[in-house]
C-alpha cells in the first residue's frame, strides 16, 4: 500500500481516531479532505493544519451524502482513499430506559447506515483509481459484545460482516477494517481502564496498512479475538461486564 501522495476523504476527522488519522495522512504527504457536522472543530483543526481541506456535513441526512459526492467529483476527482470513521456509542439498558428509539436510530445511522451510503456513492470514484482503499473503523465490540451498548455493538458486528463481505466484490479498491480496543477519546470518557490512545491506535493500524494486512487487530483486540475462537463462554463472561 502506498503511503504517500494520496487524495484521503476521512470521516469524523476533527477528533479522536479520526483527527489522529488526519495528522498521519498529512504528516505523510498526503492531501486530506476530513468531513464533521461541527465547524467549529473543523476549524480548529484547519487552523493547526493550513493543508487541510474541510467539508461541513451531517452525513446521516441522504441529501449530505449527495451533497458530498458532488463536492469529491466536482473538486476532489483524483480521491483514492476513504476512511469512515465516524461513530456514537450510547450506554444504557432497555429494561430501565424508555424513549429509546432516537438514539437507537442515531448510533444505526451513524455506525452502520452512513458508512454503507457513502462507500455506495463514492465507490466508483474509488474504483477508477490504481491505489483506490476504503478503511472501515470498526471494534472489538462488533465481535464480542458487552451489556450496556446492544445497539453500537450490533452496529459494529454490522459494519464488520459487510466489510468482509464487501471485500470479496471489489475489483480494484482494497478494504481494510480497523478493529480497535478501547481508545482514549472524548466519546469513551469515563469508561473502562486501559485504554490506548488514539495516536498509537494510527500507528499501529500504518504498520499493517503498508504491509495490506486488511483486517487490522490492535492490541488486547488479538488475545480477546484468539479466547473467543477457542472459547466463546470465556469471552463473554470477559465482556459481559463490560471490560
Amino acid at each position: 500500500m502506498r503511503l504517500s501522495k494520496n487524495k484521503v476523504l476521512i470521516t469524523g476527522g476533527s477528533k479522536g481516531i479520526g483527527l489522529a488519522m488526519t495528522k498521519k495522512f498529512l504528516a505523510l504527504d498526503n492531501e486530506v479532505i476530513i468531513v464533521a457536522r461541527n465547524l467549529v472543530d473543523l476549524e480548529l483543526v484547519k487552523k493547526e493544519n493550513p493543508s487541510l481541506i474541510i467539508y461541513q456535513a451531517d452525513l446521516t441526512q441522504n441529501e449530505a451524502v449527495e451533497a458530498l459526492v458532488t463536492f469529491v467529483k466536482r473538486e476532489h476527482p483524483d480521491l483514492n482513499i476513504l476512511v469512515n470513521n465516524a461513530g456514537i456509542q450510547y450506554n444504557y439498558s432497555f429494561l430501565e430506559e424508555r424513549e429509546l428509539s432516537n438514539r437507537v436510530e442515531e448510533e444505526l445511522r451513524i455506525n452502520l447506515l452512513t458508512p454503507i451510503r457513502v462507500i455506495t456513492a463514492l465507490l466508483p470514484v474509488l474504483e477508477s483509481k490504481e491505489n483506490a482503499v476504503i478503511v472501515n473503523v470498526s471494534s472489538v465490540l462488533g465481535i464480542v459484545p458487552k451489556a450496556n451498548a446492544a445497539v453500537y455493538c450490533a452496529s459494529k458486528a454490522g459494519l464488520h460482516i459487510f466489510s468482509k463481505s464487501l471485500r470479496y466484490q471489489l475489483n480494484n479498491t482494497k478494504l481494510f477494517e480497523l478493529i480497535p480496543p478501547l481508545v482514549d477519546t472524548q466519546m469513551t470518557a469515563g469508561r473502562g481502564k486501559g485504554k490506548i490512545s488514539p495516536e498509537s491506535l494510527v500507528n499501529t493500524f500504518f504498520k499493517s496498512f503498508e504491509k495490506d494486512k486488511y483486517e487490522i487487530s490492535v492490541g488486547k483486540v488479538k488475545l480477546l479475538r484468539l479466547i473467543n475462537r477457542i472459547s466463546p463462554s470465556i469471552a463473554d463472561r470477559i465482556m459481559k461486564g463490560g471490560a
